[in-house]
């Protein structure tokens, strides 16, 4: 791994004076300027929750903890909201239902633990056979017996949704789905926090073993090579476009994870690999992030970046970096 690295600093301007509303987090910008008449969503208030608790100790989370608090519906979640404060859907995906959960376990670590727990436990009812929506919903479980090893429900919730996961690999894809679509690092993250949780070994060493795949399938010849919007396919190689960053905090995060339980420096280097695809070590050599402002851009096309900055990719090069950063140390900076 690189040493002396010089990371930029993590601004959350763009996210809490530009993106935030009177209601939460909006999910879409024009360039840097907010999509107001598109609205909210659950995804991206609970992403914040994720970010903000662990990197951000100055950032008042409270308005994106209200608001994933108030779209529990009974079995599931509300995701869209429109600007003017109304739930636009019944129900929404079972992945906003994985990523609320995630938030809110990430949120017990913060000042609002209180009002994080009151939301989180009656949600502890995930019933989804979808492998992205498990895999948010594990981290927040383990992020909330971290905080709070006694809470109700969420040691058996997290045998349930870890036993949902797959773990079989593909014939001569070493993979355990058919193809790569989207967050693809959260898998193995899941495994090894699940594992970590329960003292399952076998998850953990499952994890690892995928984690290692999916490094060595994405790695490009000028750092990583992530899957793109559209999925890989095992007879498509890289690269391809549009990346999406949420790719590189995902590898980050898991990455980060591995550290902390194995010495071997590969997770070192492809947790920094991750977090310089972020600052421009793609097949582009685009900078995903602007340092003045905090924002993130929305995707890494074939000619450069897509200019606008919307939550989901600012929160997800924040995540990146700050990842990063946790594994340095903030003497860095």
């Amino acid at each position: 791994m690189t040493t002396g690295l010089s990371l930029p600093p993590l601004r959350a301007d763009h996210l809490t004076r530009r993106l935030t509303g009177p209601h939460g987090l909006y999910e879409h910008a024009l360039l840097d300027r907010p999509r107001r008449r598109l609205g909210y969503t659950t995804d991206d208030n609970a992403r914040a929750l994720v970010v903000l608790s662990r990197g951000f100790p100055e950032v008042d989370i409270g308005l994106y903890l209200d608001f994933v608090a108030r779209g529990r519906v009974p079995g599931g979640w509300h995701n869209r909201m429109t600007r003017r404060g109304r739930w636009a859907d019944a129900r929404g995906s079972d992945d906003a239902h994985g990523r609320a959960i995630w938030g809110l376990g990430c949120a017990l670590h913060g000042p609002h633990a209180d009002e994080a727990r009151r939301a989180l436990i009656p949600g502890l009812d995930l019933d989804s056979r979808h492998s992205r929506a498990n895999a948010y919903a594990i981290l927040g479980a383990a992020a909330a017996l971290e905080a709070d090893p006694g809470i109700p429900g969420a040691r058996d919730f997290l045998r349930l949704a870890s036993s949902r996961l797959p773990r079989a690999p593909e014939p001569g894809w070493g993979w355990p789905e058919a193809r790569l679509t989207y967050d693809n690092a959260r898998i193995p993250q899941a495994l090894i926090a699940a594992g970590l949780a329960l003292s399952d070994d076998t998850m953990i060493e499952d994890g690892l073993r995928f984690l290692t795949w999916l490094i060595e399938v994405e790695e490009g010849g000028s750092g990583f090579s992530f899957t793109p919007v559209a999925g890989r396919d095992p007879d498509r190689p890289g690269p391809r476009f549009d990346q999406q960053p949420i790719e590189a905090w995902g590898m980050a995060d898991a990455c980060l994870l591995a550290t902390t339980i194995d010495a071997d420096r590969r997770w070192a280097r492809a947790l920094e690999a991750a977090a310089m695809w972020i600052l421009g070590r793609n097949d582009v050599g685009a900078i995903m992030y602007d340092v003045e402002t905090g924002a993130g851009f929305d995707g890494l096309e074939r000619d450069g970046v897509n200019q606008n900055r919307g939550a989901e990719s600012t929160l997800a090069a924040l995540g990146a970096i700050d990842a990063l950063r946790s594994h340095l140390g903030s003497s860095v900076i």
